[in-house]
């Protein structure tokens, strides 16, 4: 498995183009693609790791490419979060020096005995007692693993609230954090606020419930994992600055956490977003003016348009001429024979678009490839490198 993906990265980084303009005119790409800017994710790697007061560990799921972790493991992200054992080879194949976070709060017994015994994974998270016992067996009730316990708060505020799913009540976690003591593990918290979550007070709040919990616990956690939701800039959405969302964990933890208490960060959609942009095809204009297709699409790089509302950004393209002048507010389909394979939101594209031009979608590093599928036949590109992304903003 280690050999097959290291070979995989190595054949996909034999050509680098200049930039999105640049592949067009080169490869002509009758497929969608994935166009990846090294450059702009060690920007944001740079950003995390300078400006964020702890530990960086990088939210696997939401692009585990093999070009990304590449990266990230050359820019010094040393921390990944996994939720699988197929996340966990990937990663190590790529970086066998990292130091994975098995942070899937339900994990069957057998993945967390092979994460332990065969990778040598030694953090786990978990919102429950049986979940806790099924650790502590698997591991053989081994005194280095961590078992980091997340807690959840009744809140809005972001785009998905995993708290509909995973976490313990804040009664619950001091009782979680006691047991973690009593069986002689390494204890540690965690929270999740949500998948781009806007409200960067949000974190305050939740670091105020951490830092109760300790105190009614009477346990001194390893560290205090703050979880991922930073937010993206999607076309049309107000979103704070990072630096914000910095400041208040910052703050807040120096308020109501012990002193010293070590932090921990897991982005995911926050990393990678930017450095990807998805390159589609268009293949039919309705005769309307006002509907087209394009060879890629919900079941492919799009799919979290099905899920919640996200403007990406948008840019139309003539071979390798980008295209401007008056818009149209076009329906946008995808190619398989599915009505909702369509995107939630009209899309501003110039007027006189034509089978054969090219719409690159912006801010897909993040669950775009990573959560694709097959469907009907149709499958989305591969990777392609460039050194250069291009502003959206100016087309």
């Amino acid at each position: 498995m280690t050999g097959d993906i290291k070979q995989q990265w190595q054949q996909d980084r034999r050509e680098t183009y200049s930039c999105t303009g640049g592949f067009i005119a080169s490869a002509q790409p009758e497929d969608s693609a994935y166009l990846f800017c090294a450059a702009k994710l060690e920007t944001r790697a740079a950003d995390f790791l300078s400006n964020f007061n702890g530990a960086v560990s990088y939210a696997v799921k939401a692009n585990p490419e093999a070009r990304i972790l590449q990266t990230l493991r050359r820019s010094g992200v040393q921390h990944f979060d996994v939720a699988s054992l197929e996340e966990v080879r990937s990663t190590l194949a790529i970086a066998p020096q990292a130091t994975l976070h098995f942070n899937n709060p339900i994990k069957d017994d057998t993945s967390i005995a092979e994460a332990y015994q065969r990778y040598g994974v030694r953090s786990f998270a978990l919102d429950e007692t049986a979940e806790l016992e099924k650790i502590y067996r698997a591991c053989g009730g081994d005194p280095e693993v961590r078992y980091t316990v997340r807690f959840k708060l009744e809140h809005s505020g972001a785009a998905y609230d995993f708290g509909s799913k995973f976490g313990a009540t804040p009664d619950a976690a001091v009782q979680l954090l006691r047991l973690v003591k009593a069986r002689g593990g390494r204890p540690a918290l965690t929270f999740h606020p949500g998948s781009q979550c806007v409200e960067p007070a949000m974190y305050g709040r939740y670091l105020e419930v951490a830092g109760d919990i300790i105190e009614r616990a009477g346990v001194a956690p390893e560290l205090v994992n703050v979880g991922g939701g930073f937010p993206v800039q999607y076309a049309g959405a107000d979103v704070p600055e990072l630096a914000t969302f910095f400041a208040e964990i910052h703050s807040a933890a120096e308020r109501f956490l012990p002193a010293g208490t070590p932090l921990m960060c897991e982005p995911g959609r926050a990393m990678v977003a930017d450095s990807v942009s998805l390159l589609t095809r268009v293949i039919h204009v309705r005769e309307n003016g006002h509907s087209l297709f394009v060879n890629d699409g919900v079941y492919g790089g799009m799919q979290e348009q099905l899920l919640i509302d996200l403007q990406m950004p948008v840019r139309a393209w003539r071979g390798d001429s980008l295209l401007s002048g008056p818009v149209n507010e076009y329906h946008v389909f995808g190619p398989t024979c599915d009505p909702v394979d369509k995107l939630s939101r009209t899309t501003p594209l110039p007027k006189d678009l034509r089978a054969g031009d090219y719409i690159e979608f912006g801010l897909l590093g993040a669950y775009g490839s990573a959560t694709s599928t097959g469907f009907n036949g149709f499958r989305s590109g591969g990777y392609r490198d460039i050194l250069v992304a291009q502003d959206f903003s100016a087309r």
